[in-house]
């Protein structure tokens, strides 16, 4: 069971306000079919610290009210919640060997280069043949897929092993608390 209390809540602010500015500060590479949200980096946390999953939600919410597509405003945070309770879900099977934490920066990955890959899609082809879409929707899927594969198993990961040896895990655990 999930007890929530106000430094839970505020630990997912937190967390939304540094994700929503992550993604705007480095507009030029958050949006877009090419895109290397560095953001997502902290799709991580909820391994972790399972109420990020809502901070990860609203972060995206309020990042992608910039987003040049419209239904990002919708489709981006329900790609980023379903990773983030995955990312969650792998987290109870143990958070002590490597290939648990390479198999938890893998929801995000997809996720994201499904929805994402096809709501650029849709936008690319509009009013297109279903042939068109498909072929749109997979080779921005691979892209997006792509983007979010680098900052997650290239920063991610790292971050994973090294985070729970560090003083700010041990601090970042107390104020979770």
């Amino acid at each position: 069971m999930l007890r929530i209390n106000t430094r839970k809540i505020a630990f997912a602010g937190v967390i939304a306000a540094l994700y929503a500015a992550l993604t705007i500060t480095l507009t030029f590479a958050s949006y877009g079919p090419i895109q290397l949200r560095i953001a997502e980096v902290l799709c991580i946390l909820p391994f972790f610290f399972p109420f990020s999953v809502w901070g990860l939600f609203v972060g995206c919410i309020l990042a992608n009210l910039l987003s040049p597509y419209q239904l990002d405003i919708v489709v981006g945070p329900i790609a980023s919640l379903l990773a983030a309770i995955s990312t969650m879900q792998i987290g109870k099977l143990g958070r002590e060997r490597l290939s648990i934490k390479a198999l938890a920066c893998l929801p995000p990955v997809i996720f994201n280069a499904v929805f994402i890959g096809a709501l650029i899609a849709f936008y690319a082809v509009s009013g297109g043949e279903a042939e068109t879409f498909l072929s749109a929707f997979i080779i921005n899927g691979l892209w997006v897929g792509l983007g979010q594969s680098i900052v997650l198993y290239a920063l991610g990961l790292p971050l994973m092993i090294y985070l729970p040896k560090s003083q700010v895990f041990d601090r970042l655990s107390e104020i979770y608390r």
